[in-house]
């Protein structure tokens, strides 16, 4: 084999080499561009709220539990509430379709009702808010202010009202019943405290 043989096939070779490797570097560059690209995590479907975003809200909440009444005096009772139930929102700008909800009451009937709600989401993110109400049969009005709360809810505020009226009132003390009427907004991102802050009701 002459030298010039030797020499066109080395230069064969050689550009042979180049182009395998450049087509070796573009395909691992290829290949980590598109598991670059896969990898990503999945983007967390519950965004938290928009601080300053309001969020309108209508439902219906429905609860069972225990209800102890004291009487006090004449015709004035006093009585306390524990409630576990289910929220189910509509609206297009809703927080969350549903919340599991649960509630302490006292009610006085004659200086009316407060207690403390708290709303957990399926993410177990949860909103919690302070209850007034008249509790009379002739104002059952009930307002609920946000004062907090976890995950996409801190910093909770905003106001929601509805009545409550008992479907179930036995002699055990075992009630169950729903809202009427139950609407409201909640917004997050604004730090805020409630009225009872270092003590229970």
């Amino acid at each position: 084999m002459t030298i010039s043989k030797m020499t066109a096939l080395h230069r064969r070779a050689h550009h042979l080499f180049l182009v395998l490797c450049l087509v070796s570097l573009f395909g691992a560059s290829f290949f980590c561009l598109l598991t670059t690209g896969c990898s990503h995590a999945p983007q967390d479907s519950r965004s938290a709220s928009s601080a300053g975003e309001w969020h309108d809200f209508k439902g219906t909440w429905t609860a069972a539990g225990s209800r102890s009444i004291m009487p006090f005096g004449g015709d004035r009772r006093a009585a306390i509430s524990i409630l576990n139930g289910s929220l189910v929102l509509a609206g297009s700008s809703r927080p969350n379709a549903g919340f599991r909800a649960e509630a302490f009451v006292f009610n006085d009937t004659a200086t009316g009702m407060v207690g403390r709600a708290v709303w957990t989401d399926e993410h177990g993110d949860q909103a919690f808010s302070e209850l007034r109400g008249e509790g009379t049969a002739d104002n059952n009005t009930i307002t609920g202010t946000f004062v907090g709360g976890t995950g996409r809810y801190a910093g909770a505020n905003g106001t929601y009202e509805f009545s409550w009226r008992f479907v179930l009132e036995n002699e055990d003390g075992v009630v169950e019943g729903q809202s009427m009427g139950l609407k409201g907004r909640i917004r997050a991102g604004s730090q805020q405290t409630g009225s009872g802050q270092g003590g229970l009701l």
